[in-house]
């Protein structure tokens, strides 16, 4: 009889990650090295290692305190799963509709890092008209989305993005000053709904607003894009009720 294989160490590395994770998501609250270690069977030593490493790339974080919670990074991928199947296919229908109304093009974005995704578009049926690929990415300060979640995160989100961003310009309409981008982020953030003034690519002017889960969590965009000339505040609306409806499709009743 053949002797059976011992797993790998990458595969034991993988499920040691997987248990400290899962223990973590167990608590309340930030959790200790003892507790996860006794939690997993792991050995103190080898349950540091794991989550040194894995607080590095963002999955965990560790607070003042040294303890450990779920990081960002986890959120960050948690929505777009959720994006990438609930949002997109409850989002098309009414996105549709809503491109109908308009007779402009509606984008649907998530958010990756410092950027937004275009994951599902409705196109506008005339021959001049905005488009977005689908896969494409465009840096948050630069769109209305964008620049919506950055605000809905609160100035030090905002803050801290345009200094790893540098806020490079796209247009002479960009954002290049925190000072510019903050007043921007916060106002949308207060009245819900944002507007890219040709800042990504002139002659190009989008309004966009975000879409919420059960939990209140942002796990995408909705924004409708249109030759500058064309778009109109009346959209404004539309856009918003669209969103909403999505949001609550999802889950989502607002307080």
């Amino acid at each position: 009889m053949r002797k059976m294989e011992k797993p790998s160490n990458s595969i034991q590395v993988i499920e040691r990650l997987a248990r400290l994770l899962d223990a973590i998501a167990a608590q309340d609250e930030a959790a200790s090295l003892k507790v996860l270690s006794a939690e997993t069977g792991l050995h103190p030593s080898t349950a540091f290692r794991i989550l040194a490493s894995l607080a590095e790339q963002g999955f965990v974080e560790r607070t003042s305190r040294g303890n450990y919670q779920l990081g960002i990074k986890l959120m960050q991928l948690g929505s777009r799963v959720s994006a990438g199947t609930d949002v997109r296919k409850i989002a098309l229908p009414l996105m549709e509709k809503l491109r109908d109304a308009l007779d402009e093009t509606v984008n649907l974005t998530v958010r990756e890092d410092d950027e937004v995704v275009y994951i599902e578009r409705t196109l506008a049926k005339r021959m001049i008209r905005v488009e977005q690929v689908i896969g494409s990415r465009a840096p948050l300060h630069v769109t209305a989305v964008g620049k919506l979640m950055l605000g809905a995160q609160g100035e030090a989100a905002c803050r801290s993005y345009a200094k790893r961003s540098k806020l490079p310009p796209y247009t002479a309409n960009t954002h290049t000053t925190v000072e510019a981008l903050l007043q921007d982020c916060i106002e949308a953030a207060r009245r819900d709904y944002a507007c890219d003034n040709e800042e990504a690519e002139l002659g190009v002017g989008c309004i966009g607003t975000l879409i919420r889960d059960a939990g209140g969590h942002v796990v995408a965009g909705l924004s409708v894009s249109a030759p500058i000339e064309r778009r109109r505040n009346e959209w404004i609306a539309q856009v918003r009720e669209t969103a909403a409806q999505i949001s609550r499709l999802l889950g989502y009743h607002a307080a």
